[in-house]
């Protein structure tokens, strides 16, 4: 593995609502260069930049039409070089999504794949006939609502989308295709990428035999999604998918460069550390599972890093994406303080630790109205689904700039929330109590100490209190975490050496520490 991934914070950039450079509402390449140096300034040792390839955008950007080319709307090839070339000026890693389980049904290959059952591209999606009676050949369910195949009348066959039907699965097993992958991964590697994120990298493979899903038998009332009644034992995480993985890995080494996975899946704790496990597979996978909690409690971090003890591979952790409610107000009801101990939770953990645009402002998850939803997720499950375009709103620059910075046109593609004004990054700037400065110390801090970049990890409670005990060699380092609202206190095993971060109310006598509420201390002892 890369030295540099072990312990790394990486940033993920939403191109479409990072910065706009020329005034069309709309963030581009061109707007992420002017930023990098915010980035920089954080800390942060890579960007990982979501797609900004040439998109008919039905899901902005995760249906690719062209992996090899810019979208106008982002810019240029030329532009997409020299963010790359400014990000190392920087000191930065470079890491662009891969979106490989499925492609635009704009790709070229889709439309020659369509066309019949015996042109050079039949088989390279996932086509199968109809059931006697005129039906999909199976019980998968979209990921986005309803059937997972849509029938084409060119072929007479159902073609097989997890996603929506402008987004066609491709056929990961066959050999050309996978062969047409690790060629678009060798034009980004020589163009001087470090590596890539996988989106759903195990959805590539599905079941051969293309056999019905089980039903869920414990459920006690309907689920809000169609594909939540199931279990989804055979259109993903399926073995052959770590074959093309090995095949990838033998490439990105070649290059020195990395593998992140995203994994969605039923156990994504035990998926994350069977697609990490050894020379052949990722370098590094997250999932869902911090994702998706509504509170970081020790139960919850204890299962977290339990899934890891003894395993080979080295995992990550992010608190916020683009497609999930923003911590601050998932995990911390909004509060100021509360945010930035979840923060510093985060930056504690084993492993590379990601954070997502405006995480370092501390926003909240945006109000967008129903009227103004772009996100065909949201739009279908309204109004219980997750509301991805909430964390996908404007990020703000300049407290008194018309859009806050964000752009010169009189409205975004997104609706900017007002709360996030007051948030932005020059006025964060301004306040040395701002989580934006928070977010510098507690980077700053982890990237100082081996023990915390690549330590290992213990967690034990003490009545409120959450502490990790990261060792390397014979250094110690205890994280404490007071996850009430009440002072708490726990003894010192022995002296403090030095405090390497601070939040809250904090006292050290002699071997005891005090917290107050929603507290946090890391001290080396």
């Amino acid at each position: 593995m890369s030295d540099w991934l072990r312990g790394a914070v990486i940033y993920q950039i939403y191109p479409r609502s990072f910065r706009d450079s020329d005034g069309d509402g709309i963030g581009d390449l061109r707007g992420a260069i002017e930023k990098l140096d915010h980035i920089a300034a954080l800390g942060c040792d890579a960007i990982w930049l979501s797609p900004f390839f040439t998109s008919p955008m039905k899901d902005y950007g995760y249906d690719v039409a062209d992996y090899c080319g810019v979208d106008p709307l982002f810019g240029t090839l030329a532009d997409a070089d020299a963010l790359i070339a400014r990000a190392h000026e920087l000191g930065l890693k470079v890491i662009i999504d891969q979106v490989w389980s499925h492609s635009s049904d704009q790709h070229a290959w889709f439309s020659e794949s369509r066309a019949s059952r015996d042109n050079p591209r039949a088989d390279w999606y996932v086509w199968a006939d109809a059931k006697p009676d005129g039906s999909p050949p199976n019980n998968w369910q979209a990921m986005f609502g309803g059937c997972a195949w849509t029938w084409d009348a060119r072929r007479r066959q159902y073609y097989l989308h997890n996603f929506l039907p402008e987004q066609p699965d491709l056929n990961v097993r066959h050999p050309a295709v996978q062969d047409a992958l690790l060629d678009v991964a060798r034009f980004w590697l020589e163009r001087g990428v470090d590596g890539f994120r996988l989106d759903v990298v195990n959805f590539f493979v599905q079941d051969a035999a293309l056999r019905d899903n089980p039903a869920i038998t414990t459920l006690k009332r309907a689920p809000a999604r169609p594909h939540q009644f199931q279990r989804h034992l055979y259109d993903r995480t399926q073995p052959e998918t770590l074959q093309f993985i090995a095949r990838l890995r033998k490439l990105l080494d070649e290059y020195g460069a990395i593998s992140v996975g995203e994994i969605e899946d039923e156990e994504p704790l035990k998926v994350q550390r069977d697609y990490t496990d050894g020379p052949e597979r990722l370098h590094t996978a997250y999932s869902f599972f911090l994702l998706r909690q509504r509170a970081l409690t020790a139960a919850v971090t204890q299962e977290a890093l339990s899934q890891w003890q003894g395993a080979r591979g080295w995992p990550s952790w992010s608190l916020s994406n683009h497609d999930v409610i923003r911590f601050p107000t998932r995990l911390a009801d909004n509060d100021p303080q509360r945010t930035k101990l979840m923060l510093m939770l985060l930056l504690a953990l084993r492993g590379a630790a990601f954070l997502y645009q405006g995480d370092e402002l501390g926003l909240p998850h945006a109000d967008v109205p129903f009227e103004r939803l772009r996100d065909p997720e949201a739009i279908a499950f309204w109004p219980s689904g997750i509301g991805r375009d909430g964390a996908r709103t404007p990020m703000p620059w300049l407290k008194d700039a018309p859009m806050a910075g964000f752009t010169k046109a009189a409205d975004a593609w997104l609706p900017l929330d007002p709360r996030h004004v007051a948030l932005a990054a020059d006025a964060q700037e301004a306040d040395s109590d701002s989580m934006l400065h928070f977010t510098r110390r507690a980077i700053a801090a982890r990237k100082q100490s081996a023990v915390l970049r690549g330590g290992d990890v213990a967690l034990r409670e003490d009545g409120p209190l959450l502490i990790l005990e990261r060792t390397h060699g014979d250094e110690r380092v205890l994280c404490m975490f007071n996850l009430s609202p009440d002072r708490a206190r726990t003894a010192l095993p022995k002296p403090a050496k030095s405090t390497l971060l601070q939040l809250g109310e904090t006292a050290i006598e002699a071997a005891q520490v005090s917290l107050g509420g929603h507290s946090g201390l890391i001290v080396a002892i």
